[in-house]
């Protein structure tokens, strides 16, 4: 359904504008054109299980009364138009379909909270701190996964990929410059190109990337992973649309081009109820079938070698208890879902804790694989409006620092936990010298961990919030 959640997530709804245009799988400039609705709706036609596509599929689409416009061949599906209210039904009894459900469109929300460094504050601390990337003492989250003690060890993640499946990315930012492989960079926004419109203050994408792999090049910030290289593979417009057709596409494209890691930093709940909004409804076969899709792509995409990492969410949702909703694409197999830590204070507290569960973190002993730096927010201290520098509110520096167009910006969210996870799977990746099987990344993600909270799997970190150093060894 089409409501924003808060955090730098995403939400879902029935896609009610297609327009798409045939192109091959995992190709740039597919998808729905903005978010208008209009008598057009795009549904999925799912192949039988283990099966091809029918025969002469297009053909009898046609004869259904629709259009179709796209095909992902690996996982047995494809999308078709139509502006028949009888579409659904008549192309459900094409032999060899499975199902034929309505696809969905994604909005991107903003975070909740960020704050972007002035001008003043970049060059204060350029001029006063130690030689190197000079803005690193303001990256907590680097202290708390005990980066520094990977780097020490050569650990760096040289040799791994990492695919930033996002809103793009700023590839022209000295801190990603040197690690972003621009020619397999690609975009699935017709129209619009990796890089962020001119003007853009925060862009989530480029945010992610740095958290990931920005580089130690004695400038600016530094990436858990500063030598692994990043694919940016823009699916969200600047509008902050996009369709799970994108999606997909985006994570066989990852595959494709042998991504090691591919890093999702966004997510919305699918209600098994059903459920309708101004474009339509879904019903509960709708959403099932549609659930057998997303896990369709995340096992063939495992199965390619790719290790998925995905946010929580940011709903403060106890997953141990809301048998009605799937958080797509954390919920899906083989994905290591990651929920959010942070300090609060830590701009004025000598000892502060760095692995409180973010006040907005989703939970859940049955969802939650890890932990990993997102940000915090001491409400006390932002309501006081203690200043920590020219332009610099205390409260801000319990986020999350890292790279956004022209500069830097904090934010909070699970969006932020996330690349803290893909960043240490990269560096496990790279002690191997490049391509690792994602469920030996995985099983070494989870043998690093710092285990906190309850004994073994805990609602709030899973099996342990992820630890750098300790990965180097692995």
């Amino acid at each position: 359904m089409k409501r924003s959640i808060a955090g730098s997530l995403v939400a879902l709804s029935l896609l009610a504008a297609c327009g798409a245009s045939p192109d091959g799988e995992g190709e740039a400039g597919v998808g729905a054109q903005g978010s208008a609705l209009t008598a057009q709706r795009s549904y999925w036609l799912v192949a039988n299980d283990g099966a091809a596509l029918p025969a002469n599929l297009a053909a009898r689409v046609t004869a259904a009364g629709g259009t179709v416009t796209r095909t992902l061949s690996s996982v047995g599906a494809a999308i078709a138009t139509s502006s028949s209210a009888t579409f659904q039904s008549n192309a459900a009894k094409i032999a060899g379909l499975r199902a034929v459900a309505p696809s969905m469109t994604w909005s991107l929300a903003k975070p909740a909270k960020t704050a972007r460094m002035s001008a003043a504050a970049s060059q204060a601390y350029a001029q006063t701190a130690a030689p190197g990337d000079f803005l690193l003492p303001l990256q907590w989250g680097m202290t708390a996964v005990h980066a520094a003690d990977a780097w020490t060890r050569g650990s760096r993640g040289a040799g791994a990929r990492v695919a930033v499946i996002d809103s793009g990315c700023d590839y022209t930012h000295p801190d990603l410059a040197p690690n972003v492989n621009v020619g397999l960079s690609v975009s699935f926004v017709p129209g619009e190109g990796v890089l962020p419109l001119p003007g853009t203050e925060f862009d989530h994408g480029t945010h992610v990337a740095g958290i990931i792999a920005a580089a130690a090049n004695e400038f600016g910030v530094v990436g858990v992973a500063p030598e692994a290289e990043l694919v940016c593979v823009k699916v969200f417009s600047a509008a902050g649309t996009t369709t799970d057709g994108d999606i997909f596409g985006a994570m066989l494209y990852a595959a494709q081009i042998g991504a090691d890691v591919a890093n999702m930093s966004f997510g919305g709940s699918l209600k098994r109820s059903g459920a309708c909004d101004a474009s339509g409804c879904y019903t509960a076969k709708d959403a099932n079938e549609l659930i057998v899709l997303y896990n369709r792509v995340a096992n063939y995409v495992h199965g390619q070698g790719t290790l998925l990492v995905a946010a929580a969410g940011n709903e403060s949702t106890d997953f141990d208890h809301t048998a009605n909703l799937t958080f797509i694409p954390a919920q899906m197999p083989h994905v290591v879902t990651v929920s959010a830590t942070g300090p609060k204070g830590w701009a004025v507290n000598p000892a502060p804790d760095l692995d409180v569960p973010a006040f907005y973190t989703n939970y859940g002993s049955s969802a939650v694989d890890q932990a990993g730096p997102g940000g915090n927010v001491d409400f006390d201290l932002m309501n006081s409006g203690a200043m920590c520098g020219p332009g610099l509110p205390c409260w801000a520096l319990d986020m999350v620092l890292s790279t956004v167009p022209g500069g830097w910006s904090w934010a909070a969210g699970t969006s932020m936990a996330s690349p803290h996870v893909a960043g240490v799977a990269a560096l496990i990746v790279g002690n191997h010298g490049g391509r690792l099987a994602p469920d030996q990344v995985a099983a070494a993600l989870r043998a690093s961990a710092d285990d906190l909270g309850k004994p073994g799997n805990d609602p709030w970190y899973g099996l342990g919030r992820v630890n750098a150093g300790a990965a180097s060894l692995r």
